[in-house]
Formats: structure tokens, sequence, C-alpha cells
């Protein structure tokens, strides 16, 4: 027994619903969704949770919108009220939970689904840079559910958005954020910081991102995985956030830290079960292992657990884990797959 769980027990505290990974102290209070549905009064948000994992017994303390109100230890929209598309989608809000006061912004569920995760952006059929602002900002523009990106830290510790390991020569882990953004990438762009990349998300309420965090070479994994959590959770980003890691450490790191967060795996060496066990959201696998495990997707469904396929680029296999109900399809066609869902 670990010293949190043996802590828990000492207080009285219960662990029944908990995994072993949300019975770890969270680095703050939060809920399991930051999104108001649409055209639904008096809709629940979510309940409440202290770092303990506890639905906890919270104040709101600020709310400029006026819309909400916490009932019985859940965040909800006030009786009778309703957020509707259009105009305003975000909403700050500050609540008192135990001896913690945290602020959150709630976002108006506008968000596209139509399955379709913009691998790098959209970058091959347009004019910027993968992992680029540029390419950001055109899968948001042609109507992407996901734009994927791959983060890294830098060697003063800025998480920096790059897929290879290396930038015009340059080792990421081992390069100042400074000497990284004076290389230039194609069409006058420049290698954004994290921050910099969810503020351009988040002048829009309709394109989510899918943060993946690369192994480090260096051992620096999980000091990855804190920074790149406690930016998004500075910047109040968690509605537009999903995570991804081939590292299984990471991923468990980054529940650690926010039990709420959406972080699917993708080494493909684990099946449903175990990554359901563990609290992992879900399953994100190169589409060669849906062909080695023809079962693969019925039994992650099985498990609650959603089901990510990459990189998929032509269109017969795009049909293929359309009818086979894949939750998200990561490609470098965007346009194609785009064109696909709309039948």
């Amino acid at each position: 027994m670990n010293n949190c769980k043996k802590i828990f027990l000492a207080a009285g505290i219960s662990l029944v619903g908990l995994n072993s990974t949300q019975a770890q102290m969270a680095a703050s209070p939060y809920l399991n969704d930051y999104t108001v549905p649409l055209n639904k009064k008096s809709a629940v948000i979510s309940p409440v949770y202290n770092r303990n994992g506890q639905i906890a017994k919270a104040v709101l303390l600020e709310d400029p919108s006026g819309l909400f109100t916490i009932s019985k230890g859940n965040l909800k929209l006030k009786k009778k009220t309703e957020i509707r598309e259009g105009g305003t989608f975000a909403y700050p809000v500050k609540v008192q939970v135990d001896a913690d006061t945290v602020s959150w912004l709630l976002v108006a569920d506008q968000f596209i689904k139509n399955k379709v995760v913009a691998h790098r952006g959209a970058w091959k059929n347009h004019e910027g840079s993968q992992n680029s602002i540029t390419s950001l900002k055109d899968a948001i523009r042609i109507g992407c559910e996901g734009s994927e990106f791959d983060v890294w830290l830098s060697s003063d510790g800025h998480p920096v958005i790059s897929h290879d390991p290396s930038i015009g020569g340059k080792k990421v882990e081992t390069t100042t954020l400074a000497e990284l953004q004076a290389v230039q990438l194609k069409n006058g762009d420049r290698v954004p910081t994290l921050e910099e990349y969810i503020a351009t998300a988040m002048e829009q309420p309709k394109t989510r991102l899918v943060l993946e965090l690369k192994p480090s070479a260096t051992g620096r994994g999980e000091e990855l995985a804190t920074k790149c959590v406690q930016t998004v959770q500075a910047k109040k980003a968690q509605a537009w956030m999903f995570y991804i890691s081939f590292d299984y450490n990471i991923c468990k790191k980054v529940k650690e830290l926010d039990p709420a967060a959406k972080i699917a795996y993708l080494n493909g060496d684990k099946t449903p079960e175990q990554l359901k066990a563990d609290g992992i959201w879900g399953l994100d696998y190169n589409q060669n292992e849906f062909t080695k495990k023809p079962e693969l997707i019925k039994d992650a469904k099985k498990s609650g657990i959603t089901v990510n396929v990459w990189t998929v680029n032509t269109a017969s296999l795009m049909d293929d884990f359309l009818k086979q109900g894949a939750d998200y399809i990561t490609t470098d066609e965007p346009e194609i797959l785009l064109e696909k869902v709309k039948k």
C-alpha cells in the first residue's frame, strides 16, 4: 500500500470508485468536464472534486455571467437557464474547494464532432509548416474536430512544439527556447511554445487540441508531463485539450496530475482492459495494429475507452475505420476525410 492510500484510509476517506492513478493527490481540484451542454436548461456540468478525488462541498466565489450555481457538489447551470450556440462561448468561474481556490473556464460545447484529427495540423495541402501556428489555424479553418501536435522540453524547461527531436540541426532537449525560436521554418513560421499554441486554439470553440508528449531521451518525461498539465491548467484550457503519448509513464503522470484528463496511449502494446484499469481514456494505435487485432475496436468499445487510428491517409482505409466505428481518425489528408464524414 502506498503512502497516499495509507493517509486516505487513516483519515477515513473511502477509495471506492478511484483507480490507482486517481488515488494519488491531484495537482489541484478539478472537474470531469469543462464544457457546458447547449440548449439544456439547468444542465449539470460536473461534480466538483477536491485534490483527493472526492466530491467536495464547494462554494462558487465568482461567476461574472451569473449563469452558474453549485448544488449538492455539482457545478451546473441555474434553474431554467440554458446556453445556446453563438455569441459568448467561454465563461470564467472561481470556486472554493476545501482549502483551495481555483479558477476554471467553462466552454459552451460547440466543439465539432466529426472524428477528423489533423496530424501535426493541416499542412500537406497548405502553406504552413507541420506543427506550426499556421497549420493549426488551417486545421481550425477547414473544420477538423482536433489538431494533433508534438511537444518536447527545451533545455531551459519550456514546452515547445516539434515532431522531430531536432529542429534545424539543433536537438530540442539540449537547446534553449531562444535558440530554437531563431530557427526559421517554412513560410516564415517559427517554433511555437505550448502557451502560444494553446492561446491560438482558445480563440475559437470548434476545434480541440491533441497534445502528444514525446518520450524523453534525457529522462525528463515526467517533467514534461508536469509542465504541460501546469500550462493547460494555468491557461484554463482543459476544455480544449486531449493528451496522447507513446510513454506509458507519461500517460500515468498526466492522469495523476489531472484525474479527469483525456489521455490516450499510442504504443499499441496494451489491451483495452489494461488501459481501462489504469484510468487511461483511450487507445490511439497505428492502423496496422487493427489489422493484426481485428477485434480491437470492438474490445475497446466493450471496455468503455475511446479509439483513435493513425495515420490514415488513403480513402479506402478511412472508409474501413469509419465503418468499424473508430471515434477519431488522425490523418495527413484531413480534406479527404472531411468529405467522407459529410456524406
